[in-house]
């Protein structure tokens, strides 16, 4: 290229920078006038030079937060493997992050900086093994019911996908989760360094824990069978407060709402306990009224709405010779040495009734709850000894009574395995007594089954089984309203035919002995059914028998009974004997009164079978397991389908005079030194005093366990 050239652009010179040139030197200038002339501001105004923060977008936060998991990722990636490869600090440091009580995270930091955790752990969990195990149980002990609900979903879906990678850790999960129903359940958060929890009542705590078992019941079927022996665990102790029973069964009952196939071990368990309980109350509780009422007694609250954490020291009083920490809550020691070192004091039964009557409450609260909730449940009719039928019904209404139904059959095994077997329960039975008002098919399998057990012992049942039965078939036939005429009727013919068998092969030579304690059972029901229910044993007047009492032909054989070679009147407990007595005398049954008298003067009857000296049956005697039920707030349910002695007391111009058929001294005396379970007063009738009276305060006042045990001269073996 030619520099020279015109053509170039190098010919061209630049324009000249500098001085103004002559010709603009002089001109006028512009003026600046005071209509354009605007004073600068004192503040410094905006210019290029403070440029506005960029506002952060969606996208740049989603950036942020990717990030950030990025990272946490690739720590928890470079920590699981340096622990495999034995160098554990990383993994130490993510171990703490997971410890209340060792996290030195900020306030309102955790909740978040934990989901973070949590969500880069869950890309691992099938790279987890047995030497990161610290790790998992840290993540289970976390508090984490007690964090806001945003990290708890994240939890229960990250608890979710760990059991389905790592099955191994079920067991401690579902620990965990029997724990969080106890009532210590969320005190771990109140002293947690975890400022992300707050405070919360107990009822949302619980929920968030059915939750998580609802949401891994789903994930594994067969998850029943693991969780019902840590339920059981994980029970309060008898020695607990009563709002730690309360709200552990109230959870254990709710858990059966969705998980049907625990429903029979629960309320087995709940039953089971109930009669440790139960069986600590043997005393009237007539004898407690003086006991002031506590706060918590007067001012009841819910324990579930109450916050955790603020409970204060109202239930500490009856359970300070137990243990707080959460590793003592099983009640799986052995209840009979704690019964040992503990004073029955008051305050002590008192507790335990009060007890007692809040389990009851919640059970028949859980009952009626599923009776109530199933508008086309049959309506109970007529009683029948079989199942009722109902062919003729809408076939829609099987499926709710089946529902009953299976409820009932799981009750009435609990009751053939455990209540039937303890012989000091007071209120447990009742139970079933409630239940089996709800229709008469519920009553006649009942029924069925003490009958069944009773008279036909299974190999299976022993004597003092059989006897029991007995006395359950007596007390409930004399105490349910809802076994009507033709039922009483039916069961005392049934008892009546035994009572003619056994007499017969006693007369033949071939009696079974161990039968003879069966045979004076069922004697003691029959008196005791006669005594309830007699106007029902009585036969239709027709023209020829007007104004004569017709007895069922079965009675018949309670002549031959207590006339026979085993004497029943002096075996069996001679509070219903005395009675049975009276009764019998006054409707013009039978007249026992002579030989009452004459048995005073023989001893007992020896047979084989029959131990002078023994004194364990002597208690069955008096065992009658439906006596008045006492307890105010469960009370409610009884009330309506028990029978009262004051219903059926027998009337003034069926009263006969008896002053002087029983010495008063004997009868006194063998009312202060008799078992005390039959507050039945024997003494003759004081002048201008009514037998009236005298029955209403019997069998009115009935106990089912001797207040005092006395030493007596024979008893029935059963061996």
């Amino acid at each position: 290229m030619d520099p020279h050239s015109r053509h170039s652009q190098f010919n061209q010179r630049a324009p000249k920078t500098g001085p103004f040139s002559p010709s603009v030197r002089f001109e006028p200038t512009q003026k600046v006038t005071l209509d354009k002339y605007t004073k600068a501001s004192s503040m410094p105004s905006d210019s290029p030079l403070f440029t506005s923060r960029p506002i952060a977008t969606n996208s740049r936060v989603k950036q942020d937060e990717q990030y950030k998991k990025d990272m946490f990722l690739a720590y928890v990636n470079k920590a699981i493997r340096e622990k495999l490869n034995g160098h554990s600090k990383e993994f130490d440091d993510l171990v703490d992050q997971f410890s209340p009580n060792k996290s030195t995270l900020a306030p309102t930091i955790p909740s978040l900086q934990l989901r973070i955790w949590l969500l880069a752990l869950s890309h691992v969990l099938s790279r987890l093994e047995r030497r990161h195990a610290p790790l998992v149980e840290a993540i289970v002990r976390l508090p984490w019911s007690a964090m806001d609900a945003v990290f708890v979903k994240s939890y229960t879906e990250f608890i979710g996908m760990l059991i389905s990678a790592r099955p191994e850790y079920l067991l401690l999960v579902l620990n965990r989760i029997a724990m969080g129903f106890t009532y210590q359940s969320g005190l771990l958060a109140v002293t947690s360094n975890l400022e992300g929890s707050t405070p919360l009542t107990r009822r949302v705590i619980y929920d968030r824990q059915h939750a998580l078992l609802e949401h891994l019941l789903s994930l594994v079927p067969t998850l029943p069978s693991s969780l019902a022996p840590l339920l059981v665990r994980n029970f309060p102790h008898k020695r607990q407060p009563q709002a730690a029973h309360v709200t552990y069964i109230r959870n254990l009952l709710r858990v059966t709402e969705y998980c049907g196939e625990l429903s029979e071990r629960v309320l087995g368990l709940i039953v089971d306990r109930a009669l440790m309980v139960d069986v600590e109350i043997q005393v009237e509780l007539e004898e407690l009224e003086d006991v002031e009422p506590t706060d918590g007694e007067l001012f009841e609250i819910d324990p579930f709405d109450t916050i955790v954490g603020q409970e204060g020291d109202s239930s500490d009083d009856e359970d300070e010779d137990v243990d707080d920490g959460l590793s003592d809550l099983s009640s799986d020691a052995s209840s009979d040495s704690d019964a040992e070192g503990t004073p029955a004091d008051t305050r002590h039964i008192h507790d335990m009734v009060s007890k007692l009557d809040a389990i009851l409450k919640l059970v028949f609260d859980h009952f009626n709850k599923l009776h109530s909730s199933i508008p086309t449940v049959l309506v109970p009719s007529s009683p029948s000894l079989h199942p009722t039928t109902t062919h003729d019904r809408d076939p829609q209404s099987h499926e709710p009574h089946n529902l009953l139904a299976i409820q009932f059959h799981t009750l009435l095994a609990i009751f053939d395995r455990s209540i039937l077997r303890t012989f000091k329960s007071r209120y447990t039975q009742f139970l079933l007594f409630w239940y089996a008002s709800l229709h008469p098919e519920f009553s006649d399998l009942f029924l069925g089954l003490l009958v069944d057990k009773a008279l036909f012992g299974s190999a299976s049942a022993s004597g003092v089984e059989r006897a029991a039965a007995s006395s359950y078939i007596g007390s409930f036939v004399s105490r349910a309203q809802f076994i009507d005429r033709e039922g009483a009727r039916r069961v005392v013919k049934v008892l009546c035919a035994f009572l003619g068998a056994h007499l017969d092969a006693v007369e033949a030579g071939n009696a079974d002995s161990n039968n003879h304690s069966v045979f004076y059972a069922v004697v003691q029901s029959v008196f005791l059914v006669f005594c309830f229910r007699w106007r029902d044993l009585q036969e239709e007047p027709d023209e020829q028998t007007a104004g004569r009492k017709i007895w069922i032909s079965e009675l018949g054989v309670v002549q031959r009974v207590i006339t026979s070679d085993l004497n029943p009147l002096k075996v069996c407990s001679q509070n219903v004997v005395h009675q049975f007595a009276r009764i019998a005398q006054a409707t013009d049954f039978t007249y026992c009164f002579s030989i009452l008298e004459a048995n005073k003067r023989v001893p007992y009857p020896v047979f084989a079978g029959v131990v002078p000296g023994s004194a364990g049956p002597q208690e069955l005697h008096t065992f009658f397991p439906f006596d008045p039920f006492k307890l105010p707030r469960s009370g409610e349910y009884i009330q309506g389908v028990y029978r009262e002695w004051a219903a059926v007391a027998i009337d003034d111009e069926e009263e006969e005079d008896e002053d002087d058929l029983i010495e008063e001294g004997s009868t006194v005396d063998e009312r202060e030194h008799g078992q005390g379970g039959l507050c039945i007063p024997i003494t003759a009738s004081k002048r201008g005093e009514s037998d009236d009276d005298e029955l209403g305060a019997s069998f009115g006042g009935m106990s089912i366990s001797p207040a005092q045990t006395r030493t007596v001269a024979m008893a029935i073996s059963v061996s």
